[in-house]
């Protein structure tokens, strides 16, 4: 396995990545390279693969991870997850976005059924979810509108306050209910197969995005209808589709936060959300470069294995050095969050994701370019890498717009 250089893993850390990366090479990469072959239809039909995932990620209790001990859940130290998630992305970065956008809504309500007292939303959202070892309950982010896109992550521009540029998802309070009505596009993760989604909506269209709410939504509910499962281009085995609400009600107690705290709520959310694809697309990057590594080794050209040629070992050390800068950055992202319980840090974070998502492709790139002709079958992995890791610029906010996010927060949070 990929050296490590930390010291202090462990030994229960290192048994947990041991197992996590068998079940990255056993279960999901196979599953991955299947799927990618398949139609978005039939990624997420009865008999896909794709509900094996699923059934042993939630058998061996991994989907509860973040989760309070109280109400079922597997602590997991932010090192800990680091180990996680690179080796989840490693073997297969798409699914290793499904798993981990599968749980979203249920950490949120555990995180606000504790803080808040309410007793509804853990005994009637979190516990099930927790005690689940089937894949019944799988959740979703819906945030993106077919008008919205990387705009409603602006999170301290000033478009974030424009009440023109508010979104078209609403949310009323009707009595104890609340009420939902609008649509949420087809780059909905997990949209056509989530029981739950984590709903980031309009509350008070006059505080422009500012002014929004945070549901947590039974997608059982009347009212609720979805989009055919959409094509696309890499990441195939991550199911996405729009999600459109037409008056669906939902209890009091499904209200996780309102627009007095929704910008600090989406705050945390985009830090979580960034850090954590950071991760991933180290490791996927660290997946290109194994696969670029062995190929060198086999692959002869003038009478000797290409990897002795000087060129091909400046490609790879480059290589190298790329994955180790987007590890280092990622883990301590992902460990500087988890000191500070979560909060602040979005500036870091955006850097974390920018940075391992356009290393991720730099190296796939790489990897295709060692590979040369053979990089671009569609039988070698390292072409689905070049596909998947391209879709990472732009996915969880496009990295141009990230880095203005970014940008601001540097500027309005540095006194020098």
């Amino acid at each position: 396995m990929y050296p490590e250089l930390s010291p202090d893993l462990g030994t229960e850390r290192e048994a947990l990545r041991t197992e996590t990366h068998r079940f990255a090479a056993e279960v999901l990469r196979p599953a991955s390279i299947e799927l990618d072959r398949c139609s978005a239809e039939e990624v997420i039909a009865e008999d896909s693969r794709l509900w094996d995932v699923y059934r042993a990620w939630y058998e061996l209790g991994n989907h509860a991870a973040g989760l309070p001990s109280q109400a079922g859940g597997l602590e997991v130290d932010p090192l800990g997850q680091h180990l996680v998630y690179e080796e989840l992305g490693w073997g297969a970065c798409d699914l290793a976005i499904s798993l981990g956008v599968a749980g979203m809504p249920f950490r949120a309500a555990a995180e606000v059924g504790q803080l808040t007292g309410n007793q509804a939303l853990i005994d009637e959202i979190v516990i099930p979810y927790a005690e689940d070892r089937q894949g019944r309950y799988i959740g979703c982010w819906a945030i993106t509108e077919p008008t919205h896109g990387s705009d409603s992550l602006g999170v301290g521009t000033p478009v974030f306050s424009d009440p023109k540029a508010s979104g078209n998802c609403r949310a009323r309070r009707d009595g104890d209910d609340w009420v939902v009505s609008g649509q949420k596009s087809a780059w909905v993760s997990n949209g056509s197969i989530a029981t739950h989604a984590l709903l980031f909506c309009t509350a008070e269209p006059e505080r422009g995005m500012a002014g929004g709410a945070v549901l947590i939504i039974p997608l059982d509910r009347p009212g609720v209808k979805r989009g055919p499962p959409l094509e696309k281009h890499g990441q195939r085995a991550l199911n996405q589709g729009e999600i459109i609400f037409d008056e669906v009600r939902v209890p009091g107690y499904c209200l996780l936060a309102g627009p007095d705290i929704y910008t600090l709520v989406h705050e945390m959310t985009l830090s979580t959300a960034n850090t954590g694809m950071s991760v991933i697309f180290t490791g996927a990057a660290r997946a290109a470069f194994e696969e670029a590594l062995a190929y060198a080794k086999v692959r002869v050209q003038g009478g000797r294995p290409i990897v002795e040629h000087q060129m091909i070992q400046g490609m790879l050390f480059a290589m190298f050095v790329r994955v180790e800068q987007a590890r280092a950055l990622s883990r301590a992202v992902m460990c500087g969050q988890g000191a500070s319980g979560g909060s602040g840090g979005l500036a870091h974070a955006i850097a974390a994701k920018v940075t391992c998502t356009e290393t991720a492709f730099q190296v796939a790139s790489q990897a295709v370019q060692v590979h040369g002709a053979m990089g671009l079958a569609k039988e070698l992995f390292v072409e689905k890498l070049l596909r998947d890791t391209r879709s990472a610029l732009i996915e969880d906010g496009v990295n141009e717009f990230l880095s203005l996010v970014g940008a601001r927060h540097v500027i309005d949070s540095y006194a020098l």
